[in-house]
């Protein structure tokens, strides 16, 4: 059965194929504001004076909407026309040319060859494909596209970070077809947003919106650039908020729609029905790389607060509490004496970080943020990715089936040592998905060991080979590995199979993992 990926949006053309590469202000929810004319055109005539009524005059009737069985009244369809007037000149195309490691067919291997973990070991045989000039993959010239929109009159863009990843050079088009180099003034790998900034005045801007208002139900628009076809509008509904993707990353609580998006609708806007831009379209879940239903867009204020550090310092930085989490069901709220499955569950804590530092232990069940319920662990992981490194945040802890607040002063994402997700810098988003730490001497010393980076945590990829926290990761594709720099510079080729050798209770074995 074939697998479903998430697959960043971007469209990098490359040759004469087409490949997947890889804060506001208030929303209206009043059905009549969805009709408002453009400006230009919207006339209001003055209030008539009140009507005197003789007496005995019957009062005037006061049509009232039908409401069906329920009670609920019928809700007018939005006016995408007018959205798309209005502030599709705002929705831009983004084109960056750069550099890229050559694919098997470039370097004169055979078709498919990258997809076997063991094929590297023989680069360098006569016969199986030339090397780069320092014994790596040669690069080659690439050429992408995606979307981007303009939200204030200085030029400032936002798009999607892995949209602009690794670009030399950035060009935005405009829907008049005005072309302008824009700057990338910094991007953000965790949340996938990035800031552009072109010099050019007079500029159109969308209006921004709070996603926090939307509800599962309600109509979207996304305009973008799908195939490289411009200035294409797609509408669907909510489909579902707050989502946590799996193999991704947890920081963003994405708003899932049914809009059609396609590869080159990365970076567009996602409005609602009132005109206001609620999101960034970034992702698809597919079998096949195309829509299949499922599109994520990285809600507006999340990258508002992204673009507003990326502005001020160059650069994001996230929170970090130090816990590996997971959800609860409900046979493990009973163990815990909770009455619902809601919370996240703490199953292990990084000595010296936050969590420990606060007396977080394995076995507490989380289950407020500052006041906010916490209902599931992508819920938590969200919170706190968003917050501040410094920050203090005071959190609900259900322990020993009593309730306790504890407050946590948290630490940085930037500073961790013993947990890095390998392959986080991935534009593809094909990552390992290990947490990784170097061994204590003791544990050297007892497993006899003289390199090699105990699992922390695991999941995407490797946890599907049957990878495990408790394994020590001894080598990636017959390189032995002593630090998470070190898997992280294996990786950097992006191979879309690698081979761990895994040490586990006194054995060893190859584990073949796809990043594909």
């Amino acid at each position: 059965m074939a697998n479903h990926r998430l697959t960043p949006l971007a469209a990098g053309l490359l040759g004469a194929g087409i490949a997947v590469a890889g804060s506001a202000g208030a929303l209206s929810l009043n059905p009549s504001d969805w009709f408002k004319k453009d400006k230009a055109s919207d006339t209001t005539a003055p209030p008539a004076p009140p009507t005197q009524l003789a007496a005995n005059t019957p009062s005037p009737v006061v049509p009232v909407a039908p409401t069906n069985a329920n009670g609920i009244a019928p809700v007018a369809a939005p006016n995408f026309r007018s959205i798309v007037k209005q502030y599709g000149p705002a929705v831009v195309g983004v084109t960056v040319e750069g550099m890229h490691k050559a694919s098997a067919e470039e370097q004169g291997l055979p078709p498919g060859a990258e997809d076997d973990p063991f094929f590297q070991f023989f680069r360098g045989i006569p016969g199986f494909g030339q090397r780069g000039r320092r014994g790596g993959s040669p690069e080659v010239p690439f050429r992408g596209q995606g979307s981007g929109f303009i939200i204030d009159n200085a030029g400032t863009i936002l798009t999607n970070a892995h949209v602009v990843r690794e670009a030399k050079e950035v060009t935005v088009k405009l829907q008049d077809r005005r072309e302008y180099r824009a700057k990338v003034l910094g991007l953000d790998p965790v949340t996938d947003v990035a800031v552009l900034r072109i010099d050019a005045k007079g500029l159109p801007a969308v209006r921004l919106g709070d996603p926090k208002q939307i509800e599962v139900g309600d109509p979207v628009l996304a305009i973008g650039a799908p195939y490289g076809l411009e200035q294409t509008a797609t509408q669907g509904i909510v489909s579902a908020k707050g989502r946590s993707l799996p193999g991704d990353s947890t920081v963003v609580p994405f708003i899932q729609t049914d809009a059609a998006v396609n590869p080159g609708n990365s970076g567009g806007p996602l409005f609602d029905g009132a005109g206001n831009v609620i999101g960034i379209n970034a992702q698809i879940y597919s079998q096949t790389g195309g829509y299949q239903g499922l599109s994520f867009a990285i809600p507006i204020d999340v990258a508002l607060k992204v673009k507003n550090q990326i502005v001020a310092t160059g650069k994001a930085s996230h929170a970090r509490l130090g816990v590996q989490i997971q959800d609860l069901n409900q046979t493990l709220a009973e163990s815990f004496g909770l009455p619902r499955p809601d919370g996240a569950l703490v199953a292990q804590v990084a000595p010296g970080s936050a969590a420990d530092k606060a007396g977080l232990k394995s076995g507490d069940v989380i289950t407020e943020v500052n006041g906010e319920p916490v209902v599931r662990g992508g819920e938590l992981s969200s919170r706190i990715g968003l917050a501040s490194p410094g920050e203090k945040v005071k959190l609900k802890v259900w322990r020993d089936k009593a309730q306790r607040e504890v407050e946590v002063k948290l630490g940085s994402a930037d500073e961790r040592s013993e947990r890095a997700a390998a392959g986080d810098d991935e534009a593809d988003g094909a990552r390992l998905g290990l947490a990784l730490r170097p061994l204590s001497p003791a544990e050297r010393s007892r497993a006899k060991l003289e390199h090699g980076l105990v699992v922390e945590d695991v999941g995407g990829p490797a946890a599907r080979a049957g990878v495990a926290p408790g394994d020590v990761l001894l080598a990636v594709n017959g390189k032995p590995v002593d630090s998470v720099d070190e898997v992280k510079g294996l990786l950097k080729s992006k191979p879309k199979n690698v081979a761990l050798l895994i040490e586990r209770d006194g054995e060893r074995i190859f584990v073949p993992v796809r990043l594909g």
